[in-house]
């Protein structure tokens, strides 16, 4: 059994508060009467009640919405808590208030009506107390629930967003296949060899949900060494990613759509090609990855940055980490085109 002991003295700090927010109100009521001994009476009753329900409760098989037990064990709890609690809790008021002196000038006219105030308001008090303890545990426990259900949902949509992303790229990649069969069937031979390993490497890599740059980075390399057999000295690469940010973890696949929308719209339509730069650098805490390229750039049909890989980028930028990723998309006519995403921690 594993008990919060933090939780406990907070727990303790808020029942001494409001057991001398009752004895404040007493005195309210009651002002010709002195301040200490109500407020003794009250924060005694209200600590010894509550010691015997929280530290009892976890002597319970508990229920795990509340942290309470169920049925009427609960019940017993709560309702022996309070009565244990008004004895053990006068008993040590009154030792106190006898210590201290603090009795002098207390005058009780009915002592039988004194008594029955004392035991309603400290019923009053124990089940609102208690319900209150109640409540915040199960609400703690809704909001538990509440988080783990829209992690599973983010973890369900990436796993979504992948599964539509991984197909694209696979018809993309045949589709150039087949039409390099037709003109260099041994050409065609040796990309299918590469397209072979490079399918193999990101299904490997794509049971997880993200994954180091320097996995996305070897990804990329096997990628453009696929497109470099069908385009031949068309295609240029770089690939720049500094040794202290190899282990940063990005989603996976994440920079072979922007690649690819670099290739497809930027390079090819390019009588003589160009080059593709690809680079990770850390501006402060946060991790920049730009896809450059020198292809046509915006030409006479603007890629406006909202094909679908690009839009596959960024909702799984969006989904995975919400306000602290941004991707930017700059194209200038024959000058090429420009992805940067922003990752901050």
């Amino acid at each position: 059994m594993r008990i919060d002991w933090l939780a406990k003295l907070q727990n303790m700090l808020q029942v001494v508060a409001y057991g001398l927010a009752i004895g404040t109100i007493q005195y309210a009521f009651l002002p010709d009467r002195p301040y200490a001994p109500g407020a003794a009476y009250s924060v005694a009753i209200a600590t010894s009640t509550w010691a015997i329900i929280d530290l009892g409760r976890d002597f319970f098989p508990s229920s795990a919405e509340t942290g309470w037990p169920q049925g009427w064990a609960g019940v017993a709890l709560v309702a022996g808590g309070i009565v244990l609690g008004y004895f053990i809790g006068t008993t040590v008021a009154d030792v106190l208030c006898r210590y201290f002196g603090w009795y002098s000038g207390v005058t009780v006219v009915d002592r039988s009506a004194e008594l029955r105030t004392s035991i309603l308001i400290t019923g009053l008090a124990g089940i609102a107390g208690s319900y209150y303890f109640y409540a915040k545990n199960k609400g703690a426990y809704l909001e538990r629930k509440m988080t783990e259900a829209r992690r599973h949902a983010n973890e369900a949509r990436l796993k979504l967003l992948e599964a539509q992303l991984e197909p694209h790229m696979l018809f993309n990649t045949l589709a150039n296949l087949r039409a390099l069969i037709a003109v260099d069937p041994a050409r065609a031979q040796e990309m299918l060899d590469h397209m072979i390993a490079y399918l193999r490497a990101t299904l490997a890599a794509s049971r997880s949900t993200t994954h180091p740059v320097e996995a996305e980075f070897e990804r990329l390399r096997d990628y453009l060494e696929l497109m470099a057999v069908r385009m031949g000295p068309r295609l240029k690469y770089t690939l720049d990613l500094p040794p202290e940010l190899a282990q940063k973890k990005v989603p996976t696949l994440l920079l072979q759509p922007l690649v690819e929308n670099a290739i497809q719209h930027g390079l090819e339509p390019k009588v003589g090609g160009g080059s593709i730069d690809v680079r990770a650098r850390a501006e402060g805490e946060s991790l920049v990855l730009e896809v450059a390229d020198t292809g046509i750039g915006t030409g006479d049909t603007p890629p406006t940055g909202k094909g679908f890989g690009m839009q596959q980028v960024r909702e799984r930028l969006s989904t995975l980490y919400g306000d602290r990723a941004t991707m930017r998309f700059e194209a200038r006519s024959g000058e090429g085109a420009r992805a940067l995403i922003t990752i901050a921690p």
